[in-house]
């Protein structure tokens, strides 16, 4: 009985036995099965339902129910009454909602507060020591560094972030570094005096 000749030349060669001969057959479905095993094994989505939070604000741990899409800012003031710093532009471009995440300053109206679990969060509301105001919170005082008072949260604690990278920061850092915030009634010289006033501030 005659057999088809499966080789290149012969009749029974076609593409499929081509592939099968070069592995590549093999090969695409080990790829398929480890997308589909890495698809299985990713990280488990979240929402559009509340999910618990826990963030770590001013050395506590705050346990908080919110869906994924609330920011730091209304997590913190809506449901865990720190409301120190205000909602200005809500846009991350006026930085009167600054606050400190593992001592970089971020907008925290634009920061998903799911986003920055396990990091460590400062807030104006945990500055002072008491009864004991920070550095820059008495030098904002002194200096009368503020007049709605409205920005002053945010100015205070990028003031803060800032000192605690530069102590001693020239008026070229001090502008770069508060460039983010602005104060719509132009106080900025007296904000300038206060941070250039202070002296060792001490690093959380």
């Amino acid at each position: 009985m005659a057999t088809k000749d499966k080789s290149p030349t012969g009749v029974g060669f076609n593409r499929r036995n081509f592939l099968k001969s070069a592995g590549v057959v093999g090969l695409a479905e080990t790829i398929v099965g480890q997308q589909e095993a890495d698809a299985q094994s990713g990280p488990v989505a979240v929402g559009p339902g509340d999910t618990q939070v826990r963030l770590n604000v001013n050395g506590k741990n705050i346990d908080l129910v919110i869906e994924p899409r609330v920011t730091l800012l209304d997590a913190l003031r809506t449901r865990a009454n720190l409301t120190g710093n205000k909602r200005g532009c809500d846009r991350g471009a006026c930085g009167a909602c600054t606050m400190l995440v593992d001592g970089r300053t971020v907008y925290s109206c634009s920061t998903l507060a799911i986003e920055v679990q396990g990091k460590k969060i400062r807030t104006v509301d945990g500055l002072a020591n008491g009864n004991e105001l920070h550095p820059v919170q008495k030098a904002f005082c002194e200096k009368d560094a503020l007049m709605c008072g409205f920005c002053t949260p945010g100015f205070v604690v990028a003031s803060v972030g800032l000192l605690e990278k530069h102590p001693n920061p020239t008026p070229e850092q001090i502008k770069k570094g508060l460039d983010g915030n602005i104060c719509r009634c132009g106080t900025f010289a007296r904000i300038f005096e206060a941070v250039s006033s202070v002296k060792g501030v001490p690093r959380a």
